[in-house]
């Protein structure tokens, strides 16, 4: 059963959604959340968002999202700023969610990740800077502390996995470090063609001797153009990490967003990565679409330069390639999807969403 309610009180909004799933639990098999009370059986989500807290403009968001296995708490402070100055953000984030997509034992072919008892609870506090945008050109800057401390399905601290190997990079019960952020992205936009390209960098600082040192940066490139009446949309996203690392931090391959046809991580995870995706969409009726794609993924053999290599234990092949196809319905909730997926070992995967939601 569940509810959902919207309050206005003065000029703050309110959006509470709660579902009590009291059977939940036990119908989804591969859910590993043992706590055992009524707070592991509710699925919902709280928005909290205050426009004018002291009078001044500044706004005042609260996110609050739970799972079975998982919940977010994301608290962020906005002090207003001319328009010509870089925005500020004060950001508070506490989450705890399984940790599928490294240590997460592929099954069925690579088709499913299953979950070996490792969560992570993170803690990070810190500034956002929302640089002024430019005509094609975005940028946001940010520096924060983080905290992550792996535990088990009872909440208790680990670190090691099933195997005696370290989970994290300290080798203590946490990770601590202070990371700063660079994000830049560009976008050209028309009628019959798009073209993206972002940038991420993140640098480990060594405030303390032994909080993390890395430097970690990401890609992705993406180019769509209209062929006739179908539309082409390909891309590239890449990655790679120096430094001092923890086998969390590893990029992965498969997965939604990856390549699909494959579980979260399960084609392999690494010190880089590479992923390429395309897909042609053909249109059918009305607000109807058919698609046709193909995803394939490398770790460019650096899995074993993940410390305790969890990649080749796991028997993860370090590639894959995915191709499937499926619709796309353009409704008044946004554009519902579904993709059905065939990996490189002939098993099949169904995923299903819906994009911008309106509120």
């Amino acid at each position: 059963m569940g509810a959902q309610k919207s309050i206005h009180a003065g000029k703050a909004k309110i959006d509470f959604n709660v579902d009590l799933s009291h059977k939940l639990c036990e119908a989804i098999s591969f859910s590993q959340g043992s706590y055992g009370n009524l707070y592991s059986q509710i699925i919902g989500s709280l928005s909290v968002k205050h426009p004018n807290l002291f009078g001044r403009n500044e706004k005042l968001d609260i996110l609050w999202d739970k799972g079975l296995d998982d919940s977010n708490i994301l608290i962020a402070f906005r002090r207003p700023r001319p328009e010509w100055y870089s925005q500020q953000s004060f950001v508070f984030q506490h989450s705890i969610s399984p940790e599928i997509s490294v240590y997460g034992e592929p099954t069925d072919g690579f088709n499913c990740s299953v979950s070996r008892g490792i969560n992570l609870c993170r803690f990070s506090l810190g500034l956002d800077l929302d640089e002024p945008s430019t005509s094609n050109w975005l940028s946001t800057t940010s520096i924060k502390f983080e905290h992550i401390r792996p535990i088990n399905n009872e909440g208790r601290s680990i670190i090691r996995d099933s195997d005696g190997f370290p989970i994290t990079s300290s080798g203590n019960q946490n990770d601590n470090m202070v990371v700063l952020k660079q994000e830049s992205e560009y976008a050209v936009v028309n009628d019959d063609s798009f073209s993206r390209l972002n940038f991420q960098m993140e640098q480990g600082l060594p405030l303390l001797p032994k909080w993390l040192v890395f430097n970690r940066f990401k890609f992705t490139a993406s180019k769509g153009i209209k062929l006739g009446p179908t539309f082409l949309t390909t891309s590239l996203t890449g990655g790679s990490i120096v430094g001092d690392m923890a086998p969390h931090q590893a990029f992965t391959i498969g997965g939604f967003g990856s390549v699909r046809g494959y579980g979260d991580g399960a084609a392999g995870s690494g010190r880089s990565c590479l992923v390429a995706n395309s897909e042609l969409t053909v249109p059918l009726m009305n607000e109807l679409q058919g698609a046709i794609f193909m995803d394939c993924g490398t770790d460019l053999n650096s899995s074993r330069l993940v410390p305790g290599n969890p990649a080749l234990r796991l028997g993860k092949p370090g590639f894959g390639v995915g191709f499937g196809y499926g619709i796309r319905l353009n409704s008044r909730l946004g554009q519902v999807w579904v993709d059905y997926a065939i990996n490189a070992f002939q098993k099949k995967k169904i995923y299903f969403g819906v994009n911008n939601v309106g509120s």
